[in-house]
């Protein structure tokens, strides 16, 4: 379905909605661009929604993450994927590295530089993001996390432990492996693409402690990693925030060479 809509910040923007990526009913996706002709080709940004893997929608995205880089001349594919109830991990890794593919295999159809497709999440969309940019099998420029979980085990067990990492991780043989590969702290290794987490130091869901270790990581290994720590911030940013944040986002992609407006 195309249309065109008007956001409340009078941006305009053309979306075609519920594109099937994968076979299975949840598998779909929103591509999102400005309604003003492109002079050349634009930056691609996936966005994956968090929600623990066991709830959310990518509508839940759109105002408070598409719409802020539509703005600046992205195109936008806003991906839906299995929750735990649909099936368990990996179903949500392997349903956004698809989707990851699919944006990169219909680059050109939407004027998309593939050279130039990043990758953004919060929560359990920010993890989600991680493993794209870390095992996708296509070119991905950069990705941005938002207060991912990069450590999965250590949300099963101990002090840290979650009712929706055991949900999406239930009882089963082998367990802790299934969390340790489906963990981003698995993949650090050098040639990563640059990676830019931003995380509240009071966050008492996901531990500011494993963005710290994912971003020590990284740097231990070579690569380009940058820690943006939110004073105060519990699990979520406020508008207020936001607006603080947006600026040294955007400027993190200039640095690397991310062209953000048309």
């Amino acid at each position: 379905m195309l249309a065109w809509c008007s956001a409340a910040s009078a941006l305009d923007y053309q979306i075609e909605g519920n594109i099937r990526y994968d076979k299975y009913p949840a598998t779909v996706l929103d591509i999102l661009q400005p309604s003003a002709p492109a002079l050349a080709s634009r930056p691609g940004m996936i966005i994956i929604h968090g929600g623990g893997w066991v709830e959310g929608d990518k509508e839940n995205t759109l105002d408070r993450i598409c719409l802020p880089f539509i703005r600046h001349g992205f195109v936008v594919a806003n991906v839906e994927y299995r929750l735990a109830k649909a099936a368990p991990a990996p179903a949500a890794v392997s349903d956004v590295l698809q989707a990851a593919q699919w944006f990169h295999d219909h680059a050109a159809k939407y004027n998309v530089d593939p050279n130039r497709i990043l990758v953004t999440g919060d929560s359990a969309g920010g993890h989600l993001a991680l493993m794209v940019g870390m095992k996708s099998a296509v070119k991905i420029a950069g990705v941005i996390d938002f207060f991912g979980i990069a450590d999965v085990a250590d949300q099963l067990e101990g002090p840290n432990a979650r009712i929706y990492a055991a949900q999406w991780i239930p009882e089963q043989p082998n367990r802790l492996e299934l969390a340790r590969q489906m963990s981003p702290i698995t993949y650090v290794r050098k040639g990563l693409p640059p990676i830019l987490a931003l995380h509240g130091d009071a966050d008492p869901l996901v531990p500011y402690q494993q963005s710290m270790n994912l971003i020590r990581a990284i740097k231990s290994a070579g690569g380009d990693a940058e820690l943006i720590t939110v004073a105060g911030a519990e699990h979520g940013f406020s508008p207020r925030q936001m607006d603080e944040l947006w600026p040294q986002i955007f400027n993190w992609l200039k640095k690397h060479k991310i062209t953000t407006t048309n």
